[in-house]
């Protein structure tokens, strides 16, 4: 018999039939990997990095499957040790690394402008501090609830609904002064460049 995991298609073995820790973890891995990978590119926007926490996250859980395969939601204890080690990644770089807002090559019509806009977005959301940045992945690409996210963070939902208020203003603001800026093919961009 198959227990269905509450929001996963991943299912736990029925303690009756055999047990294969590397099996079981495997189909684990598989059915996860796509959804946690995204998770750890939103929130550190660097693929090979994500990759890299990917990878030592699902290390650190292999090594205690036996006892995190009986959770309830061990997806959740593994997007903690994800969403744990980018912060953990994001001390470590703030000190020598400084985003920009600054695009070069000036905006474009049609797709690339589209394209122009979400590189913004990014580095905006890049300049946020990491609680923030990982209240806001966390909730707007993983829709977590705010209890989920209190569970991942380790914090409060007061915290949680502090941190994504605070976040959504500095985005506001941060991005709303692009609405301002002309761009290709605006009279007020030729003017500005004329």
């Amino acid at each position: 018999m198959l227990a269905q995991q509450p929001s996963a298609s991943w299912v736990r073995r029925d303690s009756a039939e055999p047990y294969d820790k590397d099996a079981d973890f495997d189909e684990f891995m598989n059915v996860h990997w796509a959804s946690l990978f995204r998770t750890a590119y939103l929130l550190t926007g660097d693929y090979q990095l994500a990759e890299d926490l990917l990878q030592t996250a699902f290390a650190k859980v292999f090594l205690s499957w036996s006892k995190i395969s009986k959770m309830a939601q061990p997806v959740g204890y593994t997007r903690k040790i994800v969403t744990n080690q980018a912060m953990s990644w994001w001390r470590r770089r703030s000190s020598s690394e400084v985003p920009t807002l600054d695009i070069p090559g000036g905006n474009h019509v049609g797709h690339e402008d589209r394209v122009t806009r979400a590189s913004v977005v990014w580095e905006a959301l890049a300049t946020l501090p990491t609680k923030q940045r990982a209240v806001m992945v966390l909730r707007y690409y993983e829709d977590l609830s705010e209890a989920e996210i209190a569970d991942t963070l380790d914090i409060s939902t007061g915290s949680v609904k502090s941190h994504a208020s605070a976040a959504r203003a500095a985005l506001a603001q941060r991005l709303g002064a692009l609405e301002h800026e002309p761009t290709y093919g605006d009279p007020a961009w030729t003017s500005t460049r004329s």
